[in-house]
Formats: structure tokens, sequence, C-alpha cells
């Protein structure tokens, strides 16, 4: 309950940072233009506000419902649907009487405020605490393989090579390039022999879909975390931070052969000797039938000690350039899980999430480092997100200017009206696909 309630307050935190700031974009540039701004929230506030004051013209205030936030331009037709306003005469001080090119700005305020954020996020974060990486050449004993990874073709042990023919560096960016670039083939050493793994558009469908593929291997040295309530684990007597020794009478070289054992073992009883405060102690245990006995893995230092992360330091001027490539390589990246999404073949729309999707990309322990990366991604997303077209974005004003700026004809207020509840509409859809799919994961996990 702790790890939830941290992630839930990282997620609140890091969205309002990133919604005042948007709209800050909106507000600065509708300042600049000399344009009224009649409110500025964060979140959206039906029926009442949990808080409002008034300085000048403007109402500053935050809302009830933590979906975002706005602010209420003059004489523009937006969220609020202010009919009223709208059928009056256009005044010197509102949205609509300004020039095209003062209404584009002040539309991609919002989006522009949102994508420097997030490059000078990456310039703090590496000028702070520089970046680390595993190279791939430093995964000496091969991978360890999850369910997917297996499906895929697969095996303990295998050491990669390269992903279509091309070395990776970081070991970590093996699966997302072969998600992001559609790989044809994965390379690796497998029993002294160079192999080719083929990759289809089915196995790509899986990959999206799964959060654990592959991981460094890891030596058998491993205690008991948490005990699952009402598992084989606990029905035996395992306590957390027992030391597995055996199984058996069967040692084990890698973690994954005793993961291995234990499937081959399903349903059957087995003797596990394990050492509690320093004393070796047998447990009779029944493995389930899903291969497992029910609790949570604790890696011992010397599990991974072979593993050499190499560390890249920045200073102040080197981590400018460093950030904001950085910046523009994850822009390129999302743009190009975005393009999965309508991909039929890969079906990564059932991949989609909402609220608890993207709350559970934050750690469950407070980590500034994690933080701030977290943050960046998200305001990178959330630029691009409002630059789609569709009313009621920003991308989808930014659409009906672009075209009077070229047609020199200005789209009708009704017209706008009946866009903006398209959009909505739209949007509300949207919202309520991805958090159902976040629901249907989570019932799919515990039922």
């Amino acid at each position: 309950m702790e790890q939830v309630l941290i992630k839930a307050a990282q997620l609140l935190l890091s969205l309002s940072i990133l919604v005042v700031l948007h709209e800050f974009g909106h507000f600065a540039f509708a300042r600049l233009f000399k344009t009224r701004v009649e409110k500025f929230y964060l979140f959206f506030d039906p029926w009442f506000s949990l808080f409002k004051t008034k300085r000048g013209e403007t109402e500053y205030g935050i809302g009830w419902l933590p979906l975002g936030g706005y602010v209420k331009i003059s004489g523009m037709i937006d969220e609020s649907m202010d009919k009223e306003a709208m059928s009056q005469e256009p005044q010197p001080w509102e949205f609509r009487s300004k020039k095209p090119y003062q209404r584009l700005l002040i539309m991609l305020g919002g989006v522009m405020m949102n994508f420097i954020f997030a490059f000078i996020i990456y310039i703090g974060v590496l000028y702070a605490w520089g970046t680390q990486y595993l190279p791939t050449e430093n995964v000496k004993y091969g991978i360890s393989v999850h369910e997917t990874g297996e499906a895929i073709g697969l095996q303990n042990g295998d050491q990669i090579l390269s992903v279509d023919n091309q070395y990776i560096e970081d070991f970590q960016k093996i699966m997302p390039t072969v998600i992001l670039e559609g790989a044809k083939t994965i390379q690796v050493l497998r029993d002294g022999q160079k192999v080719d793994v083929e990759i289809s558009d089915d196995d790509l469908a899986l990959l999206i879909k799964s959060r654990q593929i592959i991981s460094p291997r890891l030596f058998f040295a491993f205690e008991a975390g948490k005990i699952q309530k009402g598992s084989q684990a606990e029905l035996a007597g395992l306590q957390k931070g027992d030391e597995f020794k055996s199984v058996n009478g069967q040692t084990f070289t890698y973690y994954d052969q005793f993961a291995q054992y234990l499937q081959a073992h399903a349903g059957q009883s087995i003797n596990l000797n394990v050492l509690r405060d320093g004393v070796s102690k047998d447990i009779q245990a029944t493995v389930s039938e899903e291969g497992t006995l029910g609790f949570s893995v604790a890696f011992l230092e010397e599990a991974s000690s072979f593993l050499e992360f190499e560390t890249i330091e920045y200073g102040f001027f080197e981590s400018i350039p460093a950030g904001i490539k950085r910046g523009v390589n994850t822009v390129k990246d999302y743009l190009k899980q975005f393009k999965l999404i309508f991909s039929p073949k890969t079906k990564a729309y059932e991949s989609l999430g909402g609220f608890i999707a993207i709350g559970n990309i934050f750690p469950g322990v407070w980590d500034w480092h994690s933080f701030w990366n977290m943050t960046a991604f998200l305001s990178i997303i959330l630029a691009v997100m409002n630059l789609l077209p569709i009313p009621a974005l920003d991308g989808g004003h930014v659409t009906f200017l672009l075209y009077e700026i070229v047609s020199g004809r200005k789209p009708g207020d009704k017209f706008m009206e009946y866009a903006q509840i398209t959009g909505m509409i739209i949007l509300l859809t949207l919202v309520l696909y991805a958090n159902g799919n976040d629901v249907v994961k989570l019932i799919n996990q515990y039922f």
C-alpha cells in the first residue's frame, strides 16, 4: 500500500508541474500579445473549485478534477463552451481579434514550454547524476529469458551479439530497439555458435505487451523476500531472509536454472535447504501448479558482482548538448512508439494505458533521479499528444489556424463550436479506453 501511495504522489506532483508549465506557456504568449486571460486553473473545476483567487483580470485556482488544467482566454472557443461571449462583437483584447501568427504562438506556447522543460530536466539530470549503463559486452554469462523472450525463440544463456546485425552498446536498449525499429532478427551466440533468431509481426505484438523479456543472467545467490499470504512458501514455513542453498540436494549455477527446476516439478513436493540466521535448515514444500512457491526474490550481492556498469559524467557545459540530444532522441523514440499504435499487425493499441499505467512507471520508493527522468518523459508525451490534430487539443486549434493562414479564410464560430464538441467526445473516448485497459489488466492479474 505504501508503494502505491508513493507512486500516486509522484504522479500527482509530476503532472501538476507539467500542467502548470503547459498552461503558463499559453498564458505568457497571451499576455505578450495583450490578450485577456480570464482563468488559470490547475485541474478542472466543474461546479466548484478547491481554491481560487483573483489577481488583476485573471482568476487563479485549483479544481477538484485532476485530469489536466486550463487557461480560459477571452474570445476563444475552448472547453468552457462560452457561447454567450462568442455571440458578442469581438473586442481588441480577445483572442479572435489577434493576428493569425499571434494566435498560433498562443496555441503553441504550452507545447513549446513542455519541450523546453523536458530538455532542461535532461540537462540537469546529466549534470547532477551523469548516466550509467550496462555495456552489452559485459553481460558475460548471457541472458535470463522470461516467458515472452522464450516465446520468440531466445534461450537462457544466449549472448546477444546484435540486432539486425547492428551492435547495441547499451544492454537495456536491446529490446526497445527491436520493438521501435521493427527488427527482423536478433543475432545470439548459443553453445559457441552464432544463431539468427527471427522476429515476426506476431513476436513484436508479444514484445509490446510485455514488461519483462530478458535480463542479465544472475548467479544462484538469493534469499526469500516477501512471502505471499496463503502461498506454498508460507504453508511450508519459509521465512523472509532465508538464503537458498539447494533443492532436493541439487545446487545450481544460475538462478534461471532454479526457476526451471521448479517449473519441471510443478505440483510436486521438494526439499529446500536454506540458511536461516547462519543455521542450515531443511524445509519440505510443495510447488504450485504454476511452478512457483510464492515469494519475491532478493538477490545477494554476489549474484551480480560480475556485472560492470559504465558511468559517464558531464560538466555543466558538456551536459547542455548531451541533454538536448537525449531529449531529441526521446522525442524520436516516442514518435516511433506512437506509430506502433496505428499498426494493426502489432496490436500496440491493446497496450494503451491510462493513469494506472502511467503511475506504474514511477518507482515504489521516492527517488529524485527517477522522478525527474519520468517527469521529462511525461513532458514530452504531453507535448506530442497536444500536437495531435484533434479539436479540443492544441493541435486541433493549430490545424484550423494553419488553414486560415494558408487559405485566408477563418473557420466560422459555429463550425469551431461543433469541432470542439467532437474533439471532446474523441478525447473522452480515448481516456475511457486507456483506463479501461488498465482495469482489464488488473482483473487479469489478480483473477
